[in-house]
């Protein structure tokens, strides 16, 4: 069984899911401005070793990215029925 099945079998708790949720999207948020800034340095002029730089912090930031998005297909498969009011 792959560890991210394994994880989707347990429901996790509302309101964990729930921070979990907003902490993979402000962590989206700073992956995306790590990946604009690295983006627009490396249009500048650059020495070969500061560009090495710039592509390591480039890849790091992808990968940062594809794990985050990894973890929200997690959170979202914890989602819970909503409760539906009933008129009576």
């Amino acid at each position: 069984m792959s560890s991210e099945r394994a994880m989707t079998t347990h429901k996790l708790p509302p309101e964990v899911t729930s921070h979990l949720r907003h902490l993979a999207h402000d962590l989206s948020n700073s992956i995306e401005t790590i990946l604009q800034a690295s983006y627009l340095i490396s249009q500048t002029k650059l020495e070969a070793r500061s560009k090495r730089w710039i592509s390591m912090i480039d890849e790091a930031a992808h990968d940062a990215a594809r794990i985050n998005r990894s973890l929200r297909e997690i959170l979202r498969s914890q989602n819970y029925p909503q409760k539906r009011n009933r008129a009576s």
